[in-house]
């Protein structure tokens, strides 16, 4: 049965993360990066998320909106399986499905009106900066977490790497400090998940990386002792 409705975008999702690469592959890794989701005519109204302040945390439901004219396959190489094996999407949490929706519960920090404008803030996201909301739901404790559930290959956390920091870098994260406060735990816990891609970490890599956080490129690099942040300069706008 075909599905005839259009679905509409109840909000935009601001985030720290102004590519792809570099964002955590699953919600909650990442508790310093903080955002908000702003809701948009004409669903931005105080009334449509009255209420909602007494949760702790949220769904959000989204549309993978970057990946959508890539289309999707059947199978799909997940990178807790180092790119090689192959799993079914619907087996995965593959970025490029056939509709394109995905869902990501995240910590709600609070609810507040701006400049006539509803905004949710909301922290330890996985999503993309522009990423459009489709559905924001109450995470609900007793019946969305279930303890005795298993993961299949990601039943637990992943391996981080150390990150280590140069000179220049520190001086760099001082430099931003006014702006960003919080900038040097973000890059950490954003680096520390190794955000390569699978194929990339079995063997060296002499490459230099970069990753857009806010208006900052993040340059660094790999080593055995873990990552090495070399320096942190203003992104391209």
């Amino acid at each position: 049965m075909a599905f005839t409705n259009q679905v509409q975008a109840v909000a935009i999702c601001r985030t720290p993360y102004k590519q792809k690469f570099g964002i955590p592959r699953q919600p909650g890794l990442v508790k310093s990066a903080h955002g908000y989701v702003e809701l948009q005519a004409p669903f931005n109204h105080i009334d449509s998320v009255r209420g909602l302040e007494q949760y702790s945390h949220i769904w959000l439901l989204f549309s993978f909106h970057e990946n959508l004219a890539q289309g999707w396959k059947t199978t799909v190489r997940p990178p807790r399986l180092g790119g090689n094996e192959k799993l079914g999407v619907f087996a995965t949490r593959s970025t490029f499905r056939p509709n394109g929706i995905g869902q990501s519960v995240v910590e709600l920090i609070g609810v507040e009106q701006l400049n006539g404008k509803v905004r949710l803030n909301i922290a330890a996201m996985d999503l993309l900066d522009g990423t459009p909301i489709l559905d924001i739901k109450p995470y609900i404790p007793f019946s969305d977490a279930i303890t005795s559930a298993q993961g299949g290959i990601a039943h637990e956390a992943p391996h981080t790497l150390p990150v280590n920091f140069s000179e220049q870098a520190i001086a760099d994260i001082h430099s931003a400090k006014q702006s960003h406060p919080n900038l040097q735990a973000l890059i950490t816990e954003v680096l520390c998940q190794d955000p390569r891609p699978a194929y990339k970490r079995a063997k060296q890599d002499l490459k230099q990386y970069q990753v857009a956080l806010y208006d900052k490129d993040v340059l660094w690099h790999v080593t055995d002792d873990g990552i090495v942040v070399d320096a942190i300069r203003p992104g391209v706008v």
